[in-house]
């Protein structure tokens, strides 16, 4: 079942009376689960006042294109980044026309520009100006640029004439929006992914990680459900909530990532590795804490862990792997050799150098290298990022999969 929970929602409210509905879409929007945030022309807090939907939404109503307040007064920006879908409703003709001719003259045009997150409208006009040759040219601009569409109704209209324009009621909308999520790229698929960290034990209190928060294997995670997939998530210790639909294996060390691991992908289509698995272990755990003794320093001998993606590739069960190389020097050069080391159809070459991606981060960027070539996928949020990810994985593992049974066959 599609749903908007914890999915964030940017609504964006042009001018026009339709706008009175806005806030009923908000309230619908919110009891379903779903995070919203709300921008609004200066045509639109003259039928609505930001007030109202500030009170709804629970979060500060953003009308301005330079707000000084906004992180580093890009507000356009921070939002485009932040959306999971962005919902124009009501969207006026002048909104679509602008739109169109990619204009970039106030806050919610220029967020539509800049964000990668998809787009919909919910067109509200008058009929005439529904028929109107400039409107439907410019809706047709807009839907070869993938654009969606929610609407018109037809019926009864604030101008006293009758036909198509009214804006889609709040709760068509809802629904409309929360099966968008379910794309069906993966439908009937069995997908195995890890997430988060290791830890390996030095004694009952200590060990050995890293910084890994586990937040784009459980976002890879979610996405994957969306699209359809039986998803199987086998995490390292973690905080995050196990994503809808997804069956969660908890893991602690190497050794228990890679036997959950070679359990869960007898079976499987697609295993994505996003674990930040730790390298070495301690060759001896010690049975009790360890002690400080003087100013002795403390040496441990380290022992390699398994390789868990390689482990699992070379089985030969799922149909297509997928490697994560997090690195901070020469990022494409050492996943281009770790692709080819690891024996793995596909690698995501992941910059962890950084503060503003990588490692508990709610954003990222990654590059994704395969026999094909190199995509690069630039900063946007985690969760958008999962979506483009798997939609681009889905298509090249099922062209991989037909590809072997073509050879299987002797075709």
């Amino acid at each position: 079942m599609s749903t908007v929970q914890n999915k964030r929602i940017l609504l964006g409210i042009t001018g026009g009376i339709a706008a009175y509905k806005a806030a009923e879409l908000v309230r619908a929007l919110k009891e379903r689960g779903a995070e919203v945030r709300v921008v609004m022309t200066r045509a639109a807090c003259e039928f609505i006042t930001p007030l109202t939907l500030q009170a709804l939404s629970g979060n500060p109503v953003h009308t301005s294109l330079l707000d000084t307040e906004a992180e580093a007064a890009m507000g356009h920006i921070e939002l485009a980044r932040w959306a999971d879908r962005v919902l124009i409703a009501p969207a006026s003709a002048d909104f679509i026309a602008r739109f169109a001719g990619g204009l970039g003259d106030d806050l919610l045009a220029t967020l539509c520009l800049a964000t990668r997150a998809p787009i919909a409208l919910a067109p509200a006009m008058n009929q005439a100006m529904w028929d109107a040759l400039g409107t439907r040219h410019n809706i047709d601009l807009l839907k070869d640029r993938r654009v969606t569409f929610y609407g018109p109704a037809s019926g009864s209209q604030a101008c006293g004439e009758v036909g198509p324009g009214r804006m889609l009621e709040a709760i068509e909308l809802a629904e409309l929006l929360a099966g968008s999520f379910a794309s069906g790229a993966l439908s009937g698929r069995r997908v195995v992914i890890t997430a988060g960290p290791t830890r390996e034990a030095l004694d009952p209190v200590r060990y050995l990680s890293n910084h890994s928060s586990g937040k784009m294997g459980f976002a890879l995670a979610e996405a994957a459900a969306e699209a359809g997939a039986k998803v199987v998530l086998i995490s390292g210790p973690c905080a995050l909530p196990t994503p809808d639909r997804v069956e969660r294996i908890d893991v602690i060390s190497a050794d228990q990532m890679l036997a959950a691991s070679l359990e869960a992908t007898g079976n499987c289509h697609l295993f994505i590795a996003a674990a930040a698995v730790c390298d070495y272990r301690p060759a001896h755990r010690s049975a009790q804490k360890l002690k400080k003794h003087g100013d002795e320093s403390l040496k441990l001998e380290l022992v390699q862990n398994p390789d868990i993606v390689a482990t699992v590739a070379a089985q030969k069960k799922p149909t297509y792997c997928v490697a994560f190389a997090a690195e901070t020097e020469r990022v494409l050069d050492y996943a281009r050799a770790k692709r080819a080391r690891k024996g793995v159809e596909c690698i995501i070459a992941n910059d962890v150098s950084g503060t503003d991606t990588g490692f508990n981060s709610d954003d990222n960027a990654v590059t994704l290298i395969d026999e094909e070539g190199e995509i690069l996928l630039d900063k946007r949020s985690k969760t958008q990022l999962a979506r483009d990810l798997i939609a681009l994985l889905a298509t090249k593992s099922d062209s991989t999969e037909k590809s072997k049974n073509s050879k299987d066959n002797g075709q």
